[in-house]
């Protein structure tokens, strides 16, 4: 159903634990820039959801782990959304190291909202925009 974003990323020296390979929140780090780069590449970057008054928040994310990366190896994040509801949506997120090794699978679930008077005051949920559906690949 959605157009996908590949990410490229090298695992940097402060992506790792001390063991050297990759510590485990980098790659909830990593879904978080591919989702908001897959909203840039449908239209959708952060200053446009921000300057139009609408916010983004992570109300559930998941990963399972299935190979480490280490130091200055390069990774791929590929995200799409694999859900679309009403005001939430997921979005998938596969982590591919350069050789095509899968290193992990994850997900978030993200919820339009706005605030009712501006920043710290409370959320409530909007729809999500058709031209943002219609761009992610969603029929008309």
């Amino acid at each position: 159903m959605s157009i996908v974003c590949r990410l490229p990323r090298q695992v940097a020296w402060g992506d790792c634990d001390p063991a050297g390979i990759i510590y485990y929140p980098t790659y909830y780090r990593w879904m978080d820039a591919a989702t908001w780069a897959l909203l840039e590449q449908a239209g959708y970057p952060a200053t446009r959801i921000r300057a139009e008054g609408w916010t983004i928040p992570s109300v559930d994310t998941q990963c399972a782990f299935k190979s480490s990366p280490t130091y200055g190896d390069w990774c791929e994040v590929r995200a799409s959304v694999t859900r679309l509801g009403h005001s939430s949506f997921v979005v998938g997120h596969e982590f591919v190291h350069a050789d095509g090794r899968l290193l992990a699978r994850g997900h978030e679930t993200r919820v339009w909202c706005q605030y009712e008077a501006g920043p710290g005051t409370p959320l409530r949920s909007g729809p999500v925009p058709l031209a943002l559906r219609q761009a992610l690949g969603e029929p008309a």
